[in-house]
């Protein structure tokens, strides 16, 4: 008879994946993940906490007694300041521990807040349109009497907000909104692109430091979004696209990103926003790459190389 193996198999690797709602993305990640082997947890950072009489100090279900190892963070429910701060705290408390996270509090961060996104392209030297953040409304309207016109305009982005909801283009003080309109910040930008036809602009995925995926999004006005009935083409992700898209999210230290990049009047190539938890339904069906089992190969990769993480050790105060 054949001996048994004594070989003992690696243990699957347990790993949260933080949702807001169960979605496609979700169930197409969870997929990816279980077919690569790892045993997978779906929840919410919003049933997530801090707990300091834990061993490790969190409230993460699903792993009652022990850390997970790694977490994958899709999205972060939107809430109140004090809510959004607490779910950022316990990504930030498992990057702590030692734990991966996909992409971490500080990546997200950098993205969700629009003006750090911009001031990390400028400051890697990666081109992007000239951009102000000021909460003077004096501020703002200097601004506007000195780079904004009919024939170009600025366009006014909220600092936390997706999919085209909430842009709109400034052409003179008139049409600059009051305070309590925008949360008491501005945050404007030069108008790049056509403002009669032609509106197009590149949506590139990054993975781990590779450019997977890419289409070009044709919308029906300025606005390109998908969720606002753009018109999606497969495009290479090679070459220049690729490459300003790979600098972009290595800028603001994200593991994925949805680069958006658009060509200016000359024809050179800007980015515009670096989306540090993006969809990617739209291009998934213009792509001929698998985007989740992408992310799925490139997680379970660096949990894999990463060195084996011992149990938190509690300080005991001294008496």
């Amino acid at each position: 008879m054949p001996r048994s193996s004594t070989r003992r198999s690696a243990p699957r690797l347990k790993v949260a994946l933080f949702v807001d709602e169960p979605d496609w993305h979700a169930r197409r990640l969870r997929t990816a993940l279980v077919a690569r082997g790892a045993a997978v947890e779906v929840t919410s950072l919003r049933a997530c906490g801090l707990d300091t009489s834990a061993e490790h100090g969190l409230i993460v279900p699903g792993f009652a007694d022990a850390l997970p190892d790694g977490a994958f963070v899709r999205t972060i429910a939107a809430g109140a300041f004090e809510q959004v701060t607490i779910r950022l705290g316990v990504l930030h408390a498992l990057h702590e521990l030692g734990v991966c996270v996909y992409n971490d509090a500080r990546a997200i961060e950098r993205c969700v807040d629009k003006s750090m996104t911009s001031f990390c392209l400028e400051h890697a030297g990666i081109a992007t349109p000239p951009t102000w953040t000021v909460e003077a409304q004096e501020r703002a309207l200097e601004l506007v009497r000195e780079h904004a016109s009919p024939a170009r305009p600025l366009v006014m982005k909220p600092l936390f907000g997706s999919q085209g909801r909430g842009l709109r283009l400034i052409e003179d003080v008139g049409s600059l909104p009051s305070p309590e309109e925008t949360a008491g910040v501005y945050y404007l930008q030069h108008f790049v692109g056509s403002r009669v036809a032609h509106w197009h602009d590149w949506r590139v995925f990054v993975v781990g430091g590779r450019a997977v995926a890419a289409m070009v999004r044709r919308g029906i006005e300025w606005r390109t979004n998908a969720a606002r009935g753009a018109r999606c083409e497969a495009a290479e992700p090679n070459g220049e696209i690729a490459r300003l898209a790979i600098a972009a999210a290595e800028s603001v230290g994200v593991d994925y990103a949805g680069v958006d990049i658009i060509a200016d009047r000359d024809a050179r190539l800007l980015v515009l926003e670096v989306n540090s938890m993006p969809a990617w339904k739209s291009l998934q069906r213009v792509s001929a790459t698998d985007i989740a089992d992408a992310l799925a190969a490139d997680f379970l990769s660096r949990l894999r190389a990463a060195p084996r993480r011992r149990p938190p050790v509690r300080a005991v105060a001294s008496r």
